[in-house]
């Protein structure tokens, strides 16, 4: 049968006392008990820093731990196992040995098998009813597999023949039953064993028990055994575990032993066999039972319908044990005892033991022939198997252990169980597991326990005063603390303080030392005292309580179902070695609570609480018993229980009550009633006691000191009560000694040889009886005393100092607290505060000190209150006075309120004269009233007067508001704040509306503020957010007239002139239709202003737009330029646009000067230029260079490759400046067409647009009803443009001038004819050289394809040694116009053709500038060389990102894009009519920078 899972009962209650709560541990302990002693026990956590530090000397620690099986502490497993020994006892004595089946794949339940079979009615009623099957029902057996046979076979051969000896009814006579020929005869007996409830013996050396110790000789199976024995062989091989049952029936004489195959199963059937008579004597014969066990096993692999049957059969020999028989004189002794015969002597068995005979027809059940081993008889083997079993106890471990051995070896326990470590095992779980085990038979599992260890021999876990060691104040402190356990027993409300011996356990603390499962049992505590148990450190321990009102119900449902046990141990329960299943005392109605008692925390048991528990792992634990007032009742029911139990006692209870009366005022008020009500009862009883020994005849009596004698020597012979008061003895029996509750149990000695022996006599009692009533009614003494003082009414009354003797008489006589006393220490207090006021009140009147004043119903109330204390005081006829002149100033101030109008200084001096009293008049405040209120009319009137009203603020009306409010209202006053209410409201209102004007959210037209202000203006009340609102008027007029004024003016207004216009009006918060106009014109005029930047200025370029239009006429300019190109950041470099035209900001608004600055700069240019050229001269020869003269916009020194500008004939780094590209060209021989010539940055500003883009820009601006100083600048650059190119072309329509031309390109076209025949030539020579390569219709094409098949550079390389010079002459003032136009021209930021046409004229006219060409061939040939290394790393970086994966390719528009935004400054520089490839010419140029 499994058992039920294991369910937990409910916890018990927690308490949590606060730090005041903690400081009295009794207190505490005695207000919770109405609720804890419900459950039996409770716990209790300490405040978070109570910790006491752990004071065990971990080292010096040793102890002898008990052992534990645990399915032997459960009561009814107990009963069990107790019922196996003895059947296996019964089975043993008959040379067998017991092996118990398996039913089901679990061992048989013999004990409940038996039980239930009882209880259906017997063995012949089931057999005779066929009501096995409903046995097995009983037993939880499943149905319809012929488990009924199967229990009956068992029964039958185990248990039957064991029944029937214990009930005797093998011992009634009877006759010889006649023999059945037909039943079959087995000669072999198959003995049973059950050798242990462990899987394997015990050591030798260590003894686990009793079943041990007697099966500790039997041999152990030899190798030959298991071989042949298949349930030994299965044991070997699954090794140490709970595997003895079904082990198969093993015979103690391994000789005989043999295995019969082919035997059938039957039924125990005796055969007597026929032998002739020989003379009367024993031979050695042998006695056979055959035992035929079923056992279901299904094998791995075959249905589990298949049943094999195994028959083990075993023989005892007693060959070698034969026995010796006492010598028998005649042989007609031999006699049978159940048929008085004593013929057929030769079946005549005679007993080993008791030496009677019998016929072995005779027995019952009969025997087949003469047993060969040692037989006894019926009634000896009833006899032996009826022995009690011995007292059930803990065993000593052998080994002695310290805390870390033990810790170590639980812990390793714990976690080789669970398998797991020991912190991750639940405590839920160690729980179901605890209890599953002890219920179990075959489970069993051994742990030890260190329990009861003494503290004052190995040390307690608290610190302690004993002088053995110095301690800290922190352990000072817990050493003298009421929850320490070496102090809580003998604290001084604590009974156990009045015995001086130090009782182990009850008055000095036990120590346990656990491991996982180790188990305290169900126990109550001697005395059915309470008892404290403090965790020190370690895992949980669970516990288990029963109340004392449910105790009873607990012993009796114990008894119940283990009758078994309090038979043999009637007092088994107080041997804290037997612990039942709280779920099944529950099922019989015995309320239990549970816990885990944590590290830390308490448990307290109260008085006959029964409880039990066990540890959850390891851990160190203390505990002790104590006992408060409440226990003495409780107390003398434990002796009465004890004297029916006949148990010792570990105190004497009448030896405590007796001392604890001789000292009375020792106690406190509470114990002193409570002893004196058990020494009344204890009196009474004595008397009746020693008036039966009276009765009886008993006369003789001596005094006897028995606290001076041993508890041993005064200990009553029969029910082991420690005597005190009397006791009976004998004088010819001096070892005798009795209680007078059993006098007639003394001896057999006749009664006048007894005599009493007393420690008081009946006139002493009373008188310890009457201390203790005087110490007990003291109290009630003076409790009336104290009465009569409150409660007096009309009768003399104490002084204050008689009502302190009171309370100092309840603290001398240590009264315990009560109401009473709380009422006379409140009574105290109010007096002496009544006495104190009535002090200060008069002092204060003498003295006028400031103090917080009474009412005068307060001082009306004081006054009652005077003449209600319980006592006088000298100051009430003070009082009174101070109450009467109150009252007249009252009358006074109530008809100065009724005259009206008030009069002021009459109030005044009414309030003066209340103010110096000590008593708050109510009339003072209707005085003050009065006067706030004609103050406060009065500075409203001034305030509100029209020739003031202009100067009163908001901010003023609202203080009036405010003291208003504060002012009692009356009539007058809420009319006047009325008015001053409707007159703040209309001014707020009106200030809002001004200041919603004001924040601009919404702007209005100038009409609207003119009505809000002018509506404003009637309120007689200064507001300030109407003034600014009539300042913005004014603002938003004047603005008005500014822009009619500008825009009706003769000429368009500057930009500048609108701008500021614009942002003073959008500041205004006034809507204007004026601004929106202007705001439309300023934006117009930056749209034209960023389309003439687009035009004219380069990306990120240095000069302005005004900078770039006007004439660039100083020569220190240049340098300026030169340091804006190194991007220096000093701001003085830079001019403005001011500056650049030499006027000032008003200059610039009169019309017409911007055009005279503009031609009188142009004149100046040219005279810079030539100034400019002039100084540029001295670098003009390379011989001549100097390494400290700067260059170019870098400022570095020259190099090699340095060209020269047209305009300025400065030099600059041919790598840092844009030049013009040769291999970007259609190359002729006629170079003049060549595009080489070179203008610095410095010199072509900007982009210079043609001229078509500029007259576009003009045409926008005329639209423009708005002046721009760069508008009037590009009409002067236009006008001078247009000029300019007049007089070119008249230069250019010159006879000479025209001839020339026509002869260039008439010498261009022969030179372009030659180099085409060159090129075709060259073309068939590379065709002929290629033609295995490529196909002939590869070889048609152009000649400009063959060009490509050649390196550009390599081609204007074989150009220049054929350039030839002068193709044309020109006369002197021709050259010398043209070049005054081209230097003119140049100057000019216009995009000219007619530029162009003078250039080539002037070059062709001269020698072909070799060197010139030469480097730009040589500046281009470096740049690719640098340009194809970063390509090659580029390249390389690109295929190291593919071959990673982070490389995506990118598209051509994203690559010009990219260049575009990434173009740098120098880009700015533009080359007159330069290619898109300028570009990459570019970005070579910034990288070289």
């Amino acid at each position: 049968m499994e058992p039920e899972e294991f369910v937990p009962p409910p916890e018990c209650p927690v308490f949590e006392p606060t730090w005041e709560e903690f400081e009295d541990p009794l207190e505490y302990i005695a207000k919770i008990r109405p609720i804890a002693e419900k459950a039996g026990i409770c716990k209790i956590r300490p405040p978070v820093d109570w910790q006491p530090p752990f004071a065990v000397e971990v080292d010096n620690f040793r102890f002898t731990p008990r052992i534990q099986r645990l399915n032997e502490l459960e009561a009814e497993t107990r009963v069990k196992l107790n019922y196996l020994d003895q059947i296996a006892r019964f089975w043993e004595i008959q040379g067998s040995t017991l092996k118990i089946p398996n039913v089901e794949r679990k061992m048989l339940d013999l004990f409940t098998l038996s039980k239930i079979v009882t209880e259906e009615g017997g063995y012949e009623v089931i057999c005779k009813d066929r009501r096995w099957a409903r046995v097995a029902q009983r037993m939880c057996y499943p149905s319809g597999k012929n488990i009924g046979s199967l229990l009956r076979s068992h029964y039958e051969r185990i248990v039957y023949p064991y029944e029937l000896y214990q009930s005797g009814a093998n011992l009634a006579q009877c006759k010889a039953r006649p023999l059945y020929d037909s039943e079959e005869i087995d000669k072999e007996y198959k003995p049973h064993s059950i050798p242990l409830r462990q899987s394997v013996q015990p050591p030798k050396t260590n003894s686990y028990g009793r079943r041990a110790k007697r099966l500790q000789a039997d041999p152990e199976p030899s190798e030959e055994d298991i071989e042949k024995n298949p349930e030994l062989r299965k044991l070997q091989i699954y090794g140490a575990g709970p595997k003895m049952m079904g082990l198969g029936l093993v015979a103690k004489d391994r000789n005989l032993r043999r295995r019969d195959k082919d035997i059938p199963e039957c039924p125990p059937t005796l055969i007597v066999k026929d032998e002739p008579m020989e003379d009367i004597r024993l031979e050695p014969c042998t006695v056979e039972f055959c035992y035929d066990i079923k056992e279901e096993e299904e094998e791995n692999g075959e249905n589990s319908n298949t049943v094999s049957t195994k028959s083990t059969r075993l023989r005892r020999n007693a060959a070698n044990s034969q026995f010796t028989r006492k010598p028998v004189a005649k042989a007609e002794f031999f006699v049978c005892r159940i048929c008085a015969r004593s013929d057929d002597d030769d079946k005549l068995l005679v007993c080993f033991v008791c030496n009677d005979t019998y016929h072995i027809y005779c027995l019952l059940p009969p025997l087949p022939e003469i047993p060969r081993t040692v037989w006894r008889c019926p009634k000896c083997v009833v006899e032996e198997c009826k022995k009690p079993p011995e007292a059930f106890g803990f065993e000593q471990a052998t080994r002695e252990y310290t805390l870390q051995s033990f810790g170590e070896m639980a812990d390793t326990f714990k976690s080789d169980y669970f398998s797991m470590p020991v912190h991750m095992v639940p405590t839920e779980l160690v729980e179901k597991e605890f209890w599953r085990l002890v219920c179990s038979i075959d489970e069993d599992v051994t742990v030890e326990y260190g329990a009861d260890i003494h503290s004052k021999e190995f040390g307690s876990g608290f610190p302690m005063k004993n002088g053995k060691r110095k301690l800290t104040p922190e352990e000072e402190e817990y050493a003298i603390c009421g929850w320490n356990l070496n102090v809580l027993p003998v604290l001084d409300q604590s009974v156990l303080c009045h015995i001086n011996a130090d009782i182990s356990g009850m008055k000095v603390p036990w120590l346990y030392v656990g491991m996982v499962f180790s188990t305290f049992c169900w126990h109550i505590e001697d005395h059915w005292s309470y008892s404290i148990n403090y965790l020190h450190w370690g895992e949980p321990k669970t516990w288990y309580g029963v109340p004392s009102s449910a105790a009873e119900l607990l012993e009796d449902v114990m008894k119940k179902l283990t009758p078994e046990l309090f038979d043999s141990q009637p007092d088994l329960l107080h041997q804290l070695v037997t612990i039942m299943n709280p779920n099944i005392l529950m099922s019989y109605g015995v309320p239990v609570f549970r816990t885990n008692q944590c590290a830390g925390e308490f448990v307290i048991t109260f008085p006959r609480a029964y409880h039990s528990g066990f540890n959850q792992g390891y851990n160190f634990a203390e505990a002790v018993n104590f006992c408060t007032a409440d226990w003495l009742p409780a107390g003398r029911r434990c002796i009465d229980h004890y004297r029916r139990l006949r148990r010792y006692c570990v105190f004497s209870h009448e030896e405590l009550i007796c001392k604890m009366a001789a000292n009375p005022e020792r106690l406190d008020l509470n114990l002193a009633a409570v002893v004196h009500k058990e020494m009344l009862v204890m009196v009474q009883e004595e008397r009746k006691l020693r008036k039966a020994l009276l009765d009886k005849g008993i006369t003789e009596a001596e005094r006897e000191a028995f606290e001076l004698l041993p508890d041993d020597e005064r200990q009553c012979n029969k029910c082991k009560t420690t005597c005190f008061l009397s006791a009976l003895a004998c004088y010819d029996c001096p070892d005798a000694l009795v209680c007078l509750y059993h006098i007639d149990d003394l001896c057999k000695c006749p009664s006048n040889r007894h005599y009493l022996r007393y420690r008081y006599t009946l006139d002493e009692l009373p008188t310890m009886l009457h201390k203790l009533k005087v110490r007990a009614e003291s109290f009630d003494i003076w409790a009336n005393k104290v009465k009569f003082t409150l409660e007096v009414i009309d009768g003399p009354k104490k002084t204050l100092e008689q009502l302190k003797a009171l309370q100092w008489e309840a603290a001398e006589k240590k009264f315990p607290e009560n109401d009473l006393l709380q009422q006379l220490r409140n009574a105290i207090t109010e007096v002496e505060k009544c006495v104190s006021e009535a002090q200060s009140l008069v002092c204060t009147k003498k003295s006028s000190r400031v103090r917080s004043k009474l009412t005068v119903e307060q001082l009306k109330t004081f006054l009652d209150q005077i003449h209600t204390l319980p006592c006088i005081i000298h100051q009430e006829k003070d009082v009174k006075d101070l109450l009467e002149s109150v009252e007249s100033f009252q009358l006074l101030a109530q008809e100065a309120l009724k005259v009206s109008p008030p009069n002021i200084s009459d109030l005044r001096d009414l309030i003066e004269q209340g103010d110096h009293m000590v008593i708050d008049v109510p009339e003072m405040n209707q005085l003050r009233g009065q006067v706030q209120q004609a103050l406060w009319l009065n500075e409203m009137r001034e305030t509100l007067a029209t020739s003031s009203s202009r100067h009163v603020t908001l901010d003023v009306m609202r203080r009036l508001m405010e003291s208003g409010c504060n002012v009692t209202q009356n009539l007058e006053v809420e009319k006047a704040m009325a008015e001053l209410q409707e007159l703040l409201t209309i001014s707020e209102r009106w200030e809002e509306k001004a200041q919603i004007c004001l924040e601009a959210r919404q702007k209005h037209p100038p009409a609207t503020l003119e009505a809000i202000i002018k509506e404003a203006e009637t309120i007689p009340v200064f507001l300030p957010n109407i003034l600014s609102l009539k300042e913005t008027l004014l603002k938003a007029r004047a603005w008005i007239a500014d822009v009619e004024e500008i825009q009706n003016g003769d000429h368009y207004p500057c930009l500048d002139d609108l701008e500021g216009l614009v942002a003073v009006g959008r500041d205004l918060p006034v809507r204007m239709d004026e601004l929106h106009h202007l705001e439309v014109q300023v934006m117009a005029a930056h749209s034209w202003r960023e389309k003439a930047c687009k035009t004219f200025l380069k990306k990120n370029s240095c000069y302005t737009l005004l900078e770039v239009l006007c004439p660039c006429n100083n020569v220190d300019s240049h340098n300026i330029k030169r340091a804006r190109w190194k991007k220096e950041k000093d701001c003085s470099l830079f001019k403005s646009d001011i500056e650049s035209l030499g006027l000032s900001a008003q200059d610039l608004r009169e019309p017409g000067s911007v055009s005279l600055a503009f031609k009188e700069g142009e004149q100046k240019e040219k005279e810079y230029i030539l100034q400019l050229r002039e100084l540029n001269a001295s670098k003009s020869q390379t011989s001549q260079r100097n390494e400290q003269q700067q260059y170019c916009v870098c400022g570095q020194p020259s190099n090699d490759l340095m060209l020269q500008c047209d305009l300025c004939k400065d030099w600059f780094h041919g790598t840092c400046v844009t030049y013009p590209k040769l291999t970007n060209q259609k190359h002729s021989l006629a170079w003049w067409d060549w595009d080489f010539r070179f203008l610095c940055p410095l010199c072509m500003r900007s982009r210079r647009p043609r001229l078509a883009t500029i007259l576009a820009l003009l045409v926008a601006l005329q639209k423009l009803p708005v002046r721009l100083p760069e508008g009037e600048a590009l009409q002067c650059l236009t006008e001078r443009a247009i000029t300019w190119q007049d007089r070119a072309r008249q230069a250019l329509a010159v006879d000479e001038v025209t001839v020339l031309l026509e002869k260039l390109n008439e010498l261009g076209q022969q030179l372009q004819n030659e180099v085409t025949k060159e090129l075709v030539v060259l073309k068939e020579s590379t065709r002929n050289e290629d033609s295995s390569q490529e196909g002939s219709a590869e070889g048609e094409g152009t000649v400009e394809d063959v060009i490509a098949t050649l390196s550009d550079l390599e081609v204007i390389n074989s150009y220049l040694p054929r350039l030839k010079g002068a193709v044309i002459e020109i006369s002197e003032s021709t050259q010398q116009q043209l070049e005054e136009l081209m230097m003119e021209g140049d100057l000019l930021e216009v995009n000219l053709d007619e530029t162009h046409t003078m250039w080539r004229i002037l070059q062709a006219a001269g020698p072909p500038p070799l060197k010139t060409l030469q480097k730009f061939v040589e500046i281009e040939k470096s740049e690719r060389k640098l340009s194809k290394a970063k390509g090659k790393d580029s390249e390389k970086k690109r295929k190291r990102k593919s071959e990673r994966g982070d490389y995506t390719p990118t598209s051509q528009e994203e690559l010009e894009t990219k260049k575009s935004r990434d173009e740098p400054a120098s880009d700015s520089c533009v080359k007159k009519k330069a290619p898109p490839a300028t570009e990459n010419q570019v970005e070579s140029k910034e990288e070289h920078l």
